[in-house]
């Protein structure tokens, strides 16, 4: 693992960097549908909880791939990671999961289902949308924290712990924060997929409104916890460095006014890209922060990375995905641009 060539440590940080890239995807595409499928639960008009399915139904799956690149990406580039990982996580991911799985069979089912059935496809969908977020969250809160390993000499690293260790009050409070986020971005969402003259806009309009000021304090609730309890977040950002930290924040800080006007405008698209930009920006202060930590006081990216798996076989086989991939949502997404209505609910 301090064998590394050259190479190997460039291509090295290329792929955690393309981790890093797929994950705030995800985050960004797939977020806005959790968000909408959480808002669904608080939508009495059954037509309109089956019309924000039909607003996502052309571009979820391409939005969720992004998780499986992920996956591959840290299976294939850090191996160690990977394995002692999601030892260490196996209960909220296979929540995370649950809530994935069910998501996708009631959003493709809820259509072909008897109107008496259609009622439990929509709840589970709005469920499964918070079940994913919080557990996905608290996944992230639990990796924050870091996990121990076995130290034995020429034997693989492993997690070290009972399958509950994941549980704190930081990742549980990561788990909601998750739910206000996702709920922020799936308000703008429905807002922007629904035609200027729908009711629904209007209850999107004060959903959002609540959830931007929630989210704004899930943020700094997270920033300051994050500062007191993990070393490394305090020594990062009160540094040398801590001007760049700065700038970051005022950064940050102008594409949330920038969204909040623009959402206060109605111009649901610059909302939505606003918000992104800030979420981009907080994740790449995130990544820098942890660097050259993956795992924080657990695994590096060098330490994780092997070059028994060919970091250069990986590249030439894999590099040639993400284009690929990018070009595949953006091409969906243009496609199912145009705005619903409630009549275009499933099950019509």
């Amino acid at each position: 693992m301090n064998a590394l060539t050259q190479t190997q440590h460039l291509l090295t940080i290329v792929w955690w960097m393309s981790l890093g890239l797929s994950i705030l995807l995800y985050i960004i595409l797939d977020g806005a549908d959790l968000g909408a499928g959480v808002f669904s639960l608080f939508v009495s008009d059954e037509d309109e909880r089956g019309a924000i399915m039909s607003a996502m139904a052309g571009t979820w799956d391409a939005n969720e791939t992004w998780l499986i690149v992920a996956g591959g990406v840290l299976f294939g580039t850090f191996p160690f990671v990977y394995g002692s990982l999601f030892s260490y996580l196996m209960v909220p991911l296979a929540l995370a999961l649950w809530g994935i799985i069910t998501r996708a069979v009631s959003l493709e089912f809820r259509h072909l289902a008897e109107k008496r059935y259609q009622r439990f496809s929509d709840y589970a969908f709005g469920i499964s949308s918070l079940a994913t977020t919080f557990f996905g969250g608290m996944a992230v809160g639990a990796t924050l924290h870091g996990f121990p390993l076995t130290h034995v000499p020429d034997q693989v690293p492993t997690y070290v712990g009972g399958a509950l260790r994941f549980i704190s009050p930081f990742s549980v409070w990561t788990g909601i924060a998750a739910v206000i986020a996702v709920s922020l971005a799936g308000g703008l969402f429905v807002r922007a997929r629904f035609e200027p003259e729908e009711d629904i806009r209007k209850h999107a309009a004060r959903w959002t409104n609540y959830a931007f000021y929630a989210a704004i304090g899930a943020v700094a609730i997270t920033i300051g916890w994050s500062v007191i309890i993990f070393p490394w977040v305090s020594g990062k950002w009160f540094g040398p460095y801590s001007w760049v930290y700065g700038i970051g924040f005022l950064a940050v800080l102008f594409a949330i006014v920038k969204m909040r006007a623009a959402s206060n405008a109605e111009r649901d698209i610059a909302a939505i890209l606003w918000l992104n930009a800030a979420i981009a920006l907080m994740a790449t202060g995130m990544m820098w922060t942890m660097y050259p930590w993956m795992v924080p006081d657990t695994w590096t990216i060098y330490a994780g990375a092997t070059p028994q798996v060919s970091i250069i076989t990986f590249t030439l086989a894999m590099a040639g995905f993400f284009p690929v991939m990018l070009m595949y949502n953006w091409y969906q997404i243009w496609v199912f641009r145009a705005r619903v209505s409630k009549l275009a609910a499933y099950g019509h």
